[in-house]
């Protein structure tokens, strides 16, 4: 007698399914429900491990860009350091001043400098400007001839951080060059514009000459003296304050020292003088140097 067909198995119980021998009443006459149950069972760990796989997939690809990322920095940054890093070959080493220019040529005019005289590396000198025999212009001097001449006389010497200037021209009528004679010791931070200094004369520190002023032979002016425009010192006296005013007669004794300062600091100039001849000890230093570094001698 057949078995009553449930509603569960309604569609399930004829057809090539059905137990047809009792060798087969072992498999459970539903296992196509059961299949479909497994099934969705199976599909549903799959959605798992598939969703699984994404957020593990989605974590390794954010780690490898954010390492790709870092060699990429890393790459960008070396380009860029390898680009401002410029190792000059050794061969290209310079020795000469790489500070500013020294000699300044104004058109046609070319500052001119005696062959004993002694100009420091960094002074400049520009324009019209004549530095004769003996002479020494020392640091950090500015010798500016662009508008008149400029002379620094036989002996003289024009200590640090002056300013020598000269105008066009001076509506006193007197010269508007700046000239320095013979014998001549202009102290430092002087300012001279356009003003004459005769033979032997002794021109303090900080002081400051103006235009058409005239420093007559064999005088000396104090430390932080002003000379106004058109002002003269006459020769052999002694002056200072702000304007400059007389304090006394100079002693023979005080003119015969003033040209034996001027001869010193020649002497003291020509031991730097002697530092930039080919004749030096500065070569020395250089085939060290040289030798440091690896460049063939």
């Amino acid at each position: 007698m057949k078995p009553k067909a449930t509603q569960r198995s309604c569609v399930h119980t004829s057809g090539p399914n059905y137990p047809t021998s009792p060798f087969q009443l072992s498999t459970p006459p539903f296992r196509c429900c059961w299949n479909l149950e497994v099934g969705r069972e199976e599909a549903h760990q799959l959605r798992k491990m598939a969703t699984a796989l994404a957020r593990i997939s989605r974590k390794a690809l954010a780690v490898s860009l954010s390492q790709h990322r870092q060699l990429i920095v890393r790459a960008v940054a070396t380009e860029a350091a390898s680009l401002k890093t410029i190792t000059p070959s050794p061969d290209q080493v310079k020795w000469d001043y790489r500070g500013q220019r020294q000699i300044i040529p104004l058109g046609q005019w070319l500052p001119k400098i005696a062959v004993d005289a002694y100009v420091a590396p960094n002074v400049v000198l520009a324009g019209q400007v004549k530095v004769c025999d003996g002479a020494s212009v020392w640091n950090g001097s500015v010798l500016r001839g662009d508008l008149n001449k400029i002379t620094v006389g036989f002996y003289s010497n024009v200590q640090e951080r002056c300013v020598l200037h000269a105008a066009w021209n001076s509506p006193t009528g007197l010269p508007a060059e700046t000239s320095i004679d013979r014998y001549v010791t202009v102290g430092a931070y002087c300012l001279l514009r356009s003003c004459t200094i005769e033979p032997e004369c002794i021109i303090g520190q900080h002081s400051i000459l103006m235009e058409g002023s005239l420093v007559e032979t064999h005088s000396i002016l104090e430390a932080g003296s002003v000379v106004p425009p058109g002002r003269r010192i006459p020769t052999g006296e002694l002056w200072a304050g702000n304007p400059a005013r007389f304090v006394r007669t100079l002693t023979h004794e005080e003119t015969l020292e003033i040209p034996k300062l001027a001869v010193a600091i020649n002497d003291l100039s020509n031991s730097y003088f002697s530092e930039f001849l080919p004749y030096s000890t500065v070569y020395l230093e250089v085939e060290k140097l040289k030798k440091k570094l690896g460049i063939s001698i």
